[in-house]
């Protein structure tokens, strides 16, 4: 897996972070400006953490099926 599938996954995971975060913010009467900035903060912070644990358990041999990092199966 190269450099390109970690930054897709990464924005995926940032973009995912920032609406649930977002919303959640929104929805407890914050303004825009607050819930953008509490979304940005957060979604960064989950998604360096999402994606460097997963580099480095790719790295030790560990993939997660339903994160998508499973190497395809050689052909018998």
């Amino acid at each position: 897996m190269g450099s390109v599938f970690w930054i897709r996954r990464f924005m995926l995971v940032l973009a995912g972070a920032f609406i649930i975060i977002a919303g959640a913010q929104l929805l407890r009467g914050r303004t825009l400006e607050e819930s953008v900035l509490h979304g940005l903060l957060w979604s960064v912070i989950s998604a360096s953490v999402f994606t460097g644990v997963r580099i480095y358990k790719s790295r030790r041999g560990q993939y997660c099926v339903v994160c998508g990092d499973t190497p395809a199966a050689p052909a018998s």
